[in-house]
């Protein structure tokens, strides 16, 4: 059944009539065209599709928008701009973290969060809150450039 949701996406007021029951994840693709949050697992399990509702990380696939109404979203288009990066995009790149990139959105999205919450995290923190899945195998770069953003030395 369809149903007319109310969102606030990267500070904007959108509606969508979507089935209330459609993952956030094609609602922001299919819907609102935002297609850097990425799909990838499709069980919430690899974190490709992490965005951030009420600041928290969330995966976005295995989240229905009926469940996200009246709330904020973030995507990664709104995290930072070329002209002025996000800290962790400017440490993403000093840290030559990206390989193949399909996770990155993802990861950047999980990342900042734990910033948010956590501005100087230790390692363990950075482990349990990085729980993207990276099929390059990056994750000491991930590391390296959480701590870079977070101004903690690796």
């Amino acid at each position: 059944m369809e149903a007319h949701v109310q969102l606030a996406v990267n500070g904007q007021a959108v509606e969508v009539d979507v089935e209330a029951e459609m993952p956030l994840l094609w609602a922001l693709r299919d819907v609102l065209h935002l297609t850097g949050t990425k799909y990838g697992c499709g069980v919430g399990a690899c974190g490709a599709c992490t965005v951030h509702v009420d600041g928290q990380a969330v995966r976005s696939c295995v989240t229905p928008v009926s469940a996200v109404a009246g709330k904020r979203v973030v995507t990664i288009e709104a995290l930072g701009t070329a002209r002025r990066p996000h800290p962790l995009q400017a440490a993403w790149i000093a840290e030559q973290v990206p390989q193949c990139g399909y996770c990155q959105s993802g990861m950047l999205m999980a990342a900042a969060a734990l910033l948010e919450r956590k501005p100087k995290p230790s390692d363990a923190e950075i482990d349990e809150a990085m729980s993207n899945i990276c099929r390059c195998g990056t994750y000491q770069r991930v590391r390296a450039a959480i701590k870079r953003a977070a101004g903690v030395k690796a």
